[in-house]
């Protein structure tokens, strides 16, 4: 049986590479969209912001550190498009599952031994 799931992330993210890997060793084909280079559509970016709400922004990278204020009050949908790095990641689509970051859950729900 053929497992295979979309890894949204940036491909020069340690994290979003130590999640790949893991996943292809324990059996999925994984689809990595890399979204500096293929941007999300604001559909995508919306159903991202849709699904996790805040969470989908990563507080503590150096993009949202370098911006001002009035762009990190910007909507998650519209700071994605303009800066596509402050997306949390990897995100993931396997399925009907829809899980975010790379944490000891996410590894259990896919089946990666933490």
């Amino acid at each position: 049986m053929t497992r295979t799931l979309t890894l949204y992330g940036l491909a020069h993210c340690s994290t979003c590479q130590k999640a790949q890997a893991a996943l292809e060793e324990n059996g999925w084909t994984v689809d990595f969209r890399d979204v500096q280079k293929q941007p999300l559509s604001e559909p995508e970016r919306r159903r991202l912001a849709d699904e996790w709400g805040e969470k989908i922004i990563n507080r503590a990278s150096l993009t949202w550190r370098g911006m001002s204020e009035a762009e990190r009050a910007a909507d998650p949908v519209a700071m994605m498009g303009e800066k596509p790095s402050v997306m949390k990641r990897p995100a993931i689509e396997a399925g009907d599952q829809r899980l975010l970051g790379w944490t000891a859950n996410v590894k259990r729900a896919l089946g990666v031994p933490a």
